[in-house]
């Protein structure tokens, strides 16, 4: 096509300069016949302004085919080129106003479903990520071929298993085509929702063996994946979280908002006075009725609400009267207490609507995920939160309710979720537990749980930024240590030096250790940061173990991460 443009140019170019030379030899004809009588005589100012605009039309006239074409013409050749050059495609057309997203950037959701199941979720997927302004597309895993994922970029499966860990039917031929060695897909970063029934033998069959392939080929995993028990509301709200945290964009609705549950927050106490770092609390919370049940590296759904304050000033700002009793979700309350836990309409929604109008464009505020650091034997549900600020530096839902707006005593709404695949492990083998930052919390209760169970081979790897303020948990860790409950503690404070230290580098420094503890059958357990910690520690445990060990490490359940 370039080379096309290129020869109909440089056709315009000369037909352009001949036909220019040929008027130019007409002129010099005429000249030379009527030179003896030629004689200078000013035409007036009329005549040269005609002159000049038949000059000017003429000129336009030439230069119109290559360099005066409408601007629509240019942004669709010029977006030709790109698409050419670049791998782009046009993703929205409105009139004029065409964009161009680069293909990096859209997020390509694969299915393979039996009955439609797995269908339906890729799409809620797709609508959620397009909600938050996302590039994507929906396939069956029936049109998509291994060279296709090499250039995808991002890909989020949601597949389904059928029989005994069989693939959808829809999946075979990809499953015999592409799945049977690995390949290269070193540029490819992933998600995947494997959906299943515990009440088989090979649980999520199909999404494990793809989980199995796709590392074997080196794509690296956006986050770990999420596995579903029949139709389990709880791990598709996980999966929810992870759409969010990919979007960058926390307020996406849940597509089916949790059973929660009333408790009360009966603690709440700052760790870290003095730290450059953003204030983190310990809070406990206590069931409003009855007990409740957990184990160690479960986590709780927390439903925010907003400040009284931020309520108020948006009522009063659109003239509504928050007292009004109206009907939202099977409830009737005030409209400023329905407001307090849904999204707040912006002012264009709500023109003209009354409070019972308002009621009913209400959307629930997403449910918030925090690691729980506690144990039953503990009387309350410990969490470790840190307050989260947004471009405008206000305080995040979640973590401002938790830390700064609910009362002690106040109630808050929560549900226990089981996360199987951080629980610990069955037996007394060692236990190398890695962290930073909040990621302490799960850390905390499976150390509880270890100890309680007498199990004292533990390694805990914590980093945070200064010594002297940040310590989380300092004298509990300190009790431990010393009654040799854990056997060894690495440290990373990263600004108590010049040169920045984290977690990975104590890993790595302690290279020779890590290989024996391995070696006598250790399990590793990451907890903290999916963008910082989680790759920082998984490079040098590919350096110091090898992608063989460690991918066989993740086959075994010895290698799990709950990273956020």
């Amino acid at each position: 096509m370039k080379q096309l443009d290129a020869a109909t140019a440089r056709r315009a170019t000369v037909s352009s300069a001949l036909l220019l030379g040929g008027f130019g030899l007409l002129s010099a004809l005429m000249l030379l016949l009527h030179g003896e009588g030629l004689q200078w005589r000013d035409p007036g100012g009329e005549r040269w302004l005609d002159a000049a605009l038949v000059l000017l039309a003429w000129l336009g006239l030439l230069g119109w085919p290559r360099y005066w074409r409408p601007v629509v013409w240019r942004k669709a050749a010029g977006m030709r080129d790109m698409a050419a050059n670049s791998h782009t495609a046009v993703v929205d057309h409105a009139g004029d106003d065409m964009r161009v997203v680069s293909a990096d950037a859209t997020v390509r959701v694969i299915y393979a479903s039996q009955t439609g199941f797995a269908e339906q979720i890729a799409q809620r997927t797709q609508q959620s990520l397009r909600a938050a302004g996302m590039a994507t597309r929906l396939d069956g895993i029936n049109s998509v071929a291994a060279d296709d994922l090499r250039h995808a970029g991002r890909v989020l499966f949601v597949v389904s298993t059928t029989g005994d860990g069989e693939p959808p039917d829809m999946a075979l031929a990809f499953h015999r085509l592409a799945m049977q060695q690995p390949t290269s897909l070193s540029g490819l970063r992933y998600g995947l929702l494997a959906l299943g029934d515990s009440d088989y033998e090979e649980f999520c069959g199909f999404g494990r063996q793809l989980q199995r392939w796709l590392q074997a080929s080196g794509a690296q995993p956006l986050f770990d994946p999420v596995e579903v028990d029949s139709e389990d509301e709880a791990s598709r709200r996980h999966w929810q979280h992870h759409l969010a945290m990919l979007s960058d964009t926390r307020d996406l609705p849940d597509w089916q908002a949790p059973a929660y549950q009333r408790w009360r927050l009966v603690e709440r106490c700052l760790l870290n006075p003095g730290s450059v770092g953003a204030p983190c609390f310990h809070l406990a919370l206590q069931p409003s009725v009855g007990s409740a049940h957990w184990q160690a590296g479960d986590l709780v759904e927390i439903g925010p609400r907003h400040a009284p304050a931020k309520v108020m000033a948006w009522l009063s700002a659109r003239g509504l009267d928050g007292s009004v009793p109206v009907s939202y979700e099977k409830q009737r309350l005030p409209l400023a207490e329905q407001l307090a836990h849904c999204r707040l309409p912006k002012a264009d929604e709500i023109d003209g609507l009354d409070e019972e109008g308002v009621a009913a464009m209400l959307q629930r505020l997403p449910h918030r995920e925090y690691s729980i650091a506690s144990l039953p034997d503990d009387g309350a549900i410990h969490l470790l939160v840190r307050q989260m600020r947004g471009p405008g530096g206000c305080l995040g839902l979640g973590s401002g309710w938790l830390t700064e707006h609910a009362a002690i005593d106040a109630e808050i709404a929560l549900r226990v979720r089981s996360n199987v695949n951080f629980r610990m492990p069955p037996d007394a083998r060692p236990l190398i537990l890695v962290g930073n930052g909040t990621g302490l919390a799960a850390l905390r209760a499976l150390l509880k749980a270890r100890i309680a169970a007498g199990h004292r081979r533990n390694w805990l790897l914590f980093g945070e930024r200064h010594e002297a303020h940040d310590f989380l948990y300092r004298e509990e860790i300190e009790r431990w240590t010393t009654d040799g409950q854990i056997e060894r503690v690495d440290f990373a404070w990263s600004r108590d030096q010049t040169q920045r230290i984290h977690v990975q580098h104590r890993l790595r420094d302690a290279a020779g250790q890590l290989l024996d503890w391995v070696d006598a059958g250790a399990s590793i357990y990451v907890c903290g940061s999916l963008d910082g910690l989680a790759p920082g520690v998984d490079a040098p445990l590919h350096d110091v173990l090898g992608v063989a060990r460690v991918r066989q490490l993740r086959e075994q359940g010895r290698y799990r991460r709950d990273v956020y």
